[in-house]
């Protein structure tokens, strides 16, 4: 039988389409449109609120609140779920040693294939080869050695199918091969710049392998020097510059990973279709320090004093992307759902379109979540 939800206000790319109504039949968008008759068909009412595509989140280490991925993925997912997150890709982290990566993607797998968590779309494995100077839990990265494949031959092998994207410092000699051997595996992966101080050339060499995001903008990339007092061109520079790189972007409520300028300026650089919002949410217990981040509460931060992730969900980071820069409704849906989609190849979803999947998020005016459906099955 058909459902229809009406008296809804449906999000586009670039515009909104009021007096709305969504057709949904077996999962999958059939029709949507102004007035449409809706006879014979189950209506749900969502009382005049915004419907947008289900966020994707490609980077999150933990669902914001009390669970990593890697311990409990279907408590995680079910979580995130509830904030409107209807495809995520669990990140794993480069402190863990093979035998811990590999443990972990099975642990997450074997969720995926559970039917218990069917918003898991796949891994973010920020993993292994990234540079071991950058980032949080520096003291603790078993990757530092040249790139070896005997040394990653098991995370790859166990991961190649499901992991969508993997990280890479660019910078690391022998990267290539580690690249080459990936796409062998998996024709579609995709590579991300991260934890990385590499040169313009050295990142745009990766392009033509599949190097398409540059993760967390801002955040643990490195500055190059080559003269007194002339800073020369490194990761966020080239992300910047090239047309072919998606820019990741952490948005926190005090503006500490991305500062609100900076948000602005990649904005406007980049263009609406170049930006994709990212949770990172992490688990850490660290103390906040005591000077530089009065009102910080979405952010984690090891015993160190570095910033380790966040607490936020998705649907929080696009209400602060809305402040710190005014972006519009339609706009954060864009970063945060039909630009991911676009980046992983994924044409069924990341917008409302007919015959696409019916993951759907229904929010307000300032984007706190009213209703999601997975599916074309309510959630929440």
């Amino acid at each position: 039988m058909k459902q229809a939800l009406i008296n809804t206000k449906i999000i586009q790319p670039d515009h909104i389409v009021r007096d709305g109504v969504i057709v949904i039949e077996d999962g999958k968008i059939v029709d949507f449109g102004s007035n449409l008759d809706t006879s014979g068909m189950e209506t749900i009412d969502l009382g005049g609120n915004y419907t947008g595509p289900g966020l994707i989140d490609i980077h999150t280490h933990a669902d914001g609140v009390e669970s990593f991925f890697f311990e409990a993925p279907v408590e995680a997912a079910k979580t995130l779920l509830s904030h409107g997150v209807t495809d995520v890709l669990p990140a794993l982290y480069f402190s863990m040693n093979s035998e811990e990566l590999v443990r972990a993607i099975g642990k997450i797998r074997a969720a995926m294939e559970s039917g218990k968590a069917d918003n898991i779309l796949g891994l973010y494995m920020e993993a292994p080869y990234l540079n071991p100077k950058f980032g949080c839990d520096k003291e603790n990265i078993p990757w530092a050695k040249p790139v070896d494949p005997a040394a990653y031959a098991d995370v790859l092998n166990a991961a190649y199918d499901i992991a969508k994207v993997w990280c890479v410092a660019p910078e690391r000699e022998g990267i290539e091969i580690f690249c080459r051997d990936v796409k062998a595996k998996n024709p579609n992966a995709v590579f991300s710049v991260a934890h990385s101080e590499a040169e313009p050339a050295q990142i745009e060499k990766l392009i033509p392998l599949g190097l398409k995001c540059a993760t967390h903008h801002t955040n643990a990339t490195g500055t190059i020097q080559k003269h007194p007092e002339c800073r020369s061109a490194c990761v966020d520079e080239t992300a910047l510059y090239n047309r072919d790189i998606y820019t990741e972007l952490i948005c926190d409520k005090v503006g500490i990973h991305v500062d609100p300028y900076i948000l602005r300026l990649v904005k406007k650089i980049k263009g609406d279709d170049r930006i994709i919002l990212i949770s990172d949410s992490f688990i850490e217990h660290g103390p906040v320090p005591s000077e530089g981040y009065e009102g910080v509460d979405d952010i984690n931060f090891d015993f160190s004093g570095e910033i380790a992730g966040t607490k936020l969900t998705l649907d929080r980071a696009c209400r602060n992307m809305m402040m710190h820069t005014g972006a519009s409704l339609c706009q954060v849906f864009l970063y945060a759902a039909t630009n991911p989609a676009r980046m992983l190849s994924l044409p069924d979803r990341g917008v409302i379109a007919r015959g696409n999947v019916a993951n759907l998020l229904v929010v307000d005016a300032e984007f706190n979540v009213k209703k999601v459906f997975l599916g074309g099955k309510a959630v929440s």
